[in-house]
């Protein structure tokens, strides 16, 4: 690979972002804007691609989840995607300590994922409220556990996934962002989000991996 990160179980994990039905199941509200970019860049494929490597080889595995709470719609204002993401009642659930209506819902893993995520070993973080994790507890999990290397993967390219990049990278972390293991939304007036995405990848990360350069990282691991 020609950008090498030194990939060591001790200290590296691979941390995914929103691994949900509403952004990666055709039955999600937002299949309509982000679908035909999650089958363009086989999204779906590749994040479970990179769980299965990780855990074949001991690189431990975080999820930052979103998720919007009742009390959450009482927000006085929003972003453009904030206010679209609550009026479709994207990844909603019942409260913080209710799991009802859950399984299955658009704020659920999708399925394919759950053998990885549900194993017991996965850390599955508090959620994150708009888009980068200084709203939840990523940081602090991934310090507590000697980790400062991230490869970071998941939804959406240009929300989340830049936002927890951007973060990750302040707070003095490497990070490898794998840029076929997210997709982002397509719109007539706001463009396409993966390709902004992609550009400012390049610019900020430390290094951007394909997902075949991701899974070598991993196998090349001690």
């Amino acid at each position: 690979m020609s950008n090498t990160m030194n990939v060591e179980t001790k200290n590296t994990a691979l941390v995914v972002t929103d691994p949900q039905n509403d952004f990666l199941s055709p039955d999600g509200v937002t299949w309509g804007v982000v679908g035909e970019s999650v089958m363009e860049n086989n999204t779906v494929k590749h994040i479970g691609t990179l769980f299965k490597a990780a855990k074949e080889n001991g690189i431990p595995v975080f999820i930052s989840p979103h998720y919007y709470f009742p009390t959450d719609h009482g927000w006085k204002f929003e972003g453009t995607l904030e206010k679209m993401m609550h009026e479709i009642k994207m990844f909603d659930r019942k409260g913080p300590l209710s799991m009802e209506g859950f399984k299955g819902s658009g704020a659920d893993w999708l399925e394919d994922y759950k053998p990885y995520i549900e194993d017991g070993e996965t850390v599955v973080t508090s959620p994150h409220k708009v888009y980068g994790p200084e709203s939840n507890d990523l940081s602090l999990q991934l310090r507590k556990r000697g980790i400062d290397k991230v490869v970071l993967a998941g939804m959406s390219a240009n929300l989340c996934v830049e936002a927890h990049m951007r973060e990750l990278l302040e707070e003095g972390f490497e990070v490898a962002v794998v840029k076929d293991a997210t997709a982002a939304a397509k719109t007539p007036d706001l463009g396409d989000g993966y390709t902004s995405a992609v550009t400012n990848y390049g610019f900020m990360a430390n290094y951007v991996w394909t997902t075949d350069e991701a899974v070598e990282a991993f196998q090349q691991s001690n």
